[in-house]
């Protein structure tokens, strides 16, 4: 966060307000027995900080400021302004809204809310991560900025919240990608064998980022056995992955009845006596695939479901068989926001090509015929740079799309 502007201006802004709240006394002494400004006190306030926001032109000392609250009212007042600059670089399904409370001092633009933020701070200065000032109602939690795991659960609970998707803030434990790098190091050829319609593609992708590919060259390719109702993320996995991905999509005799279990069936049996694939990872919790594991009994399986799809029974037998199975829930998550985001606009894409079908150069002819104006050459190509090219959509507040001509 160093290297965006929006980011660096708020920390100093940040650091400056910490600074006056913990030497207030005396910087308010010499303010009033010396006549010092708070820009001669290097000693109390950052002078680098200073600096920077200087260099960014921003100035919270003001001419009108004389008292030392001012100050601080002024650089609420900026930081309030310009905290929203910083929502880019926090993931979507974080709450902005709990990151954005921490830096707003609570009624800061009196000189009530300042002192009482301060009395506050003095009070409990020794729970505050680093002494830094923020908006919280201070407890002893130990180290808050632990992990991401611990600080995203008390964030959420301070706002009375529960924040329950651990898989995007803590990995998967070094015992299972262990187990899984051990499995594919054990084998001579591995294959990875996919139900789409009983697996999650951006946990797939998130499992897939969170190995290394280098413990994972043995993995020859990726066969995704698709359904035409499944996700349409599956199509832009390879998009995603150093492995090479190999789609059979599998069309339905009876609309009720899938074929993706018999396809996959059929096609583990070819790798393993055609290809002399020795090792197999499903990726499916359905149990199903029981029959396949059990009529290949010289191949090597391991088994990654679904932490709420996968029945005890499947899990037991597993179990029992000496077959390692974990879970694609437990791996980092935030490895897969960049497929999330692909298949999002890629619907989206195609949603628009389905139901906007507009050429502005026949639309400009049929303005003028209808209209019968006559028009040179110069005359359309200026009247097109003006008022056709800046052509925009308005969104209202029911999500509804129209197309506003530049005028």
């Amino acid at each position: 966060m160093d290297n965006e502007k929006s980011t660096r201006i708020i920390r100093h802004l940040s650091i400056i307000r910490t600074s006056i709240q913990r030497n207030y006394r005396a910087i308010n002494r010499k303010m009033k027995t010396e006549y010092l400004s708070i820009l001669s006190m290097p000693e109390y306030v950052p002078a680098e900080s200073m600096r920077y926001l200087e260099s960014e032109g921003i100035y919270f000392v003001k001419k009108s400021s004389t008292k030392l609250f001012q100050h601080i009212i002024e650089l609420n007042r900026i930081i309030s302004n310009r905290i929203n600059n910083c929502k880019p670089f926090f993931p979507l399904w974080l709450n902005w809204k709990y990151i954005q409370d921490l830096f707003i001092m609570p009624d800061g633009f009196t000189e009530t809310g300042t002192k009482n933020a301060a009395t506050l701070y003095y009070q409990h200065k020794q729970d505050y991560p680093y002494q830094m000032y923020m908006n919280w109602n201070p407890s002893n939690e130990g180290n808050i900025l632990y992990n991401d795991k611990k600080f995203v659960t008390l964030l959420y609970r301070w706002h009375g919240d529960t924040f329950t998707e651990y898989n995007r803030v803590s990995d998967v434990s070094t015992y299972v990608k262990g187990s899984i790098q051990e499995f594919i190091g054990d084998s001579t050829q591995a294959v990875i064998v996919v139900d789409c319609e009983n697996s999650d593609p951006y946990k797939l992708c998130a499992t897939l980022k969170g190995l290394d590919y280098r413990n994972t060259a043995k993995i020859s390719r990726i066969l995704l056995f698709d359904d035409i109702h499944t996700a349409s993320a599956w199509r832009i996995l390879d998009n995603f992955t150093k492995i090479s991905v190999e789609h059979i999509l599998t069309e339905r005799v009876k609309q009720n009845k899938s074929l993706v279990d018999i396809k996959l069936t059929a096609r583990a049996c070819q790798e393993h006596y055609q290809n002399h694939v020795d090792s197999f990872i499903i990726v499916s919790s359905d149990s199903d695939y029981w029959g396949l594991i059990s009529s290949l009994p010289e191949a090597r399986f391991l088994v990654m479901v679904e932490r709420e799809k996968c029945s005890h029974a499947m899990k037991q037998a597993l179990a029992e068989s000496g077959i390692f199975y974990c879970y694609i829930d437990d791996f980092y998550s935030g490895n897969a926001d960049g497929i999330k985001m692909s298949a999002l606009f890629k619907e989206m894409y195609r949603y628009l090509d389905h139901s906007i079908h507009l050429n502005v150069n026949d639309m400009f002819a049929e303005a003028l015929r209808i209209t019968r104006l006559t028009m040179t050459e110069a005359e359309k190509r200026q009247f097109y740079d003006k008022y056709i090219r800046p052509m925009h959509l308005v969104i209202d507040s029911e999500g509804n799309v129209s197309i506003e001509l530049k005028r």
